[in-house]
This record gives structure tokens, sequence and C-alpha cells, in this order.
């Protein structure tokens, strides 16, 4: 398994030419439906995928939480993901994908992996109403196989944000000092609906008004729409928005060819732009400035978010 992720590292230039790579899994077949699901993670966040190590198990976890394990002296949790969603099966998981969302390090416990699939983000879809629905809102984004099979990318975030508490308390959100000016516009884009709440809190509690998009592809027709308003009044597109937050991974397009798209019509000029995303390591950082974000701020640090945004419109 680890000639499957050896190359890794070389994978990161696909960043900024929306495409990606996904790792496919499976849960194993779910004896209520008669059927095994192939899902999808994004190979930038994976890193390694091995045999189930021995277990620690503790007490007061999540019910899919399996408990620990030492990789390398360090303690990772481990989250049992045909428990957390359901699925039936008549097989214990033995692969762990080992990930890192944010700077920490998880384990999900899986039946199988697949292989790596080289994909565009313009063939990701956001997933229909009726799947979003029987997946729990557990999926951020699909797309068919030429053999016909569904391939379903997983919202991690939601998971880990339901399993190891990444998510911010209310009284985080009550220390952050409102913007002096109220009337800035913040416009935002993300994929995963636990991404999105904890930035409308942020912005709530700021003062900040602001738009919000499910992916990037929607996110540049609403901005190019504000852009023809602004033009047809002869004002500049920052009397409207004075500030766009993106995401990288979303369906159709990424936040990167988003970024790209923003930063080379001059009508957005002088509107920064952050990118806010679980992808954190410094490759993607960088990457992010080679399109010309403005700022770089890890997911689930509504403070530092916080603090960022306001600098950025005072």
């Amino acid at each position: 398994m680890s000639e499957l992720l050896k190359s890794i590292d070389a994978r990161t230039k696909l960043a900024g030419t929306n495409k990606l790579e996904i790792l496919l899994f499976s849960l194993g077949m779910d004896t209520r439906t008669g059927r095994t699901e192939t899902f999808g993670i994004n190979v930038f966040k994976v890193r390694e995928v091995m045999r189930v190590p021995e277990i620690t198990h503790a007490p007061e976890m999540p019910p899919s939480v399996e408990g620990m394990v030492s990789l390398r002296g360090v303690l990772v949790p481990v989250i049992d993901l045909i428990k957390y969603t359901g699925v039936q099966s008549d097989k214990k998981p033995d692969i762990m994908i080992v990930t890192e969302y944010n700077g920490r390090t998880q384990g999900f416990l899986v039946e199988s992996v697949d292989t790596i699939l080289r994909l565009e983000w313009s063939s990701m879809r956001v997933p229909p109403d009726m799947l979003n629905a029987q997946m729990g809102g557990l999926i951020t984004a699909v797309t068919e196989l030429p053999d016909g099979r569904l391939i379903m990318v997983m919202d991690v975030e939601k998971i880990l944000a339901e399993t190891t508490h990444t998510a911010e308390d209310d009284m985080v959100f009550s220390s952050i000092p409102p913007l002096e000016r109220p009337d800035r516009t913040v416009f935002f884009a993300d994929d995963s609906y636990v991404a999105r709440k904890q930035i409308e809190k942020t912005l709530e509690a700021l003062g900040a008004r602001y738009v919000a998009c499910v992916n990037g592809a929607q996110a540049w027709e609403e901005l190019k729409k504000i852009a023809a308003q602004a033009d047809s009044v002869h004002r500049p597109v920052k009397d409207f928005v004075q500030l766009v937050l993106t995401d990288i991974e979303m369906p159709e397009m990424d936040g990167y060819m988003l970024t790209k798209n923003i930063k080379s019509d001059a009508r957005f000029a002088g509107i920064p732009v952050i990118m806010h995303s679980s992808l954190s390591g410094m490759s993607n950082q960088q990457l992010g400035r080679s399109v010309g974000v403005d700022e770089y701020v890890s997911k689930f640090e509504p403070q530092k978010l916080a603090a960022t945004i306001t600098r950025l419109l005072a």
C-alpha cells in the first residue's frame, strides 16, 4: 500500500489546474441494500494507507471513534467510517487511511482501498438533494466513472466536527469583537455545510453582511453578476463586495481557479481574497500565493479568521 502513495508529494503540482486526485475506498456491502458504495478522499490529505494497528480503546468517546493508535510516537484518534455512516457490514475493517486536516492527524477505518483516480474538478458535481438526504449531508461532491460507478466524496470536515470536536463552541464566537464598519460585505464559497455554518457564525459575530455559495463555479457566476450590476450603475465592484473568502476543494471549480479568475479580472481590483482551507501544508499556502491569494487561514480557527477579516477590511 505504500506504493499506492509513494509519489504523493509530487501530486501537489495539480493544485491550480482545477484537477485533483482522489483515493477510492469502500466501506463494504451494506446488508440492508446489497450494494457496495465507492467513496473518495482527496489525496492531498492522505498521509499513508496501512493495515489497522493495535487500537487502544478509551472510555467516553463517540460510538464511531474506536480509540487511539500510536504512529511514530504520536497518539492518533481512529474513526470507524463504517460505524459512522451506518453501513451494516458483516466484515470488520482492516485498512486504515491516515489523514491530516488543519495540522491534525487521524485515522479512518475502511474495508478496502481501490486506486488513485485523477479527475477534473469540473467533472465533480454538487450531490442531488435526494442523495444528500439519503447520506445525511455527508457527501460534498459526486461523479460517475465510465464503468457506471458513482463516486461520492465525503465531507470529512463534518465527520471530524462530530467525532473529534474540531468545531468550536459558541463561547469562541462571543469573544470576537465586531467590525468598526458593519456595512462591509463578505462573499464566501465552501462546499462543506459545517464549514459554511462556522463562517456564518464568525461573520455574524463581526457584524458583517455576507453572500454564500456552495462551490467555486457558483461563486464565479454570482461574482460576475455583481460585477455586471456594478457596471450598470457606473460604480466599482468593491462598493458591493469588500472581501472574498474561498475554500480550496470544491466541485466544478476549486478555490485556486476561482482566485485566478478574480485576480485576472480588473473589475475586482482592490478586493482581497482569503483562502480558507483544511489543506494546511506550506505547499498549499505557497500555491495560494502564486494565484494571488492575499491571506491564508486554516479552517476551524474562527478567532484567527475574524482577526484576518478585520485587518483586511480596516
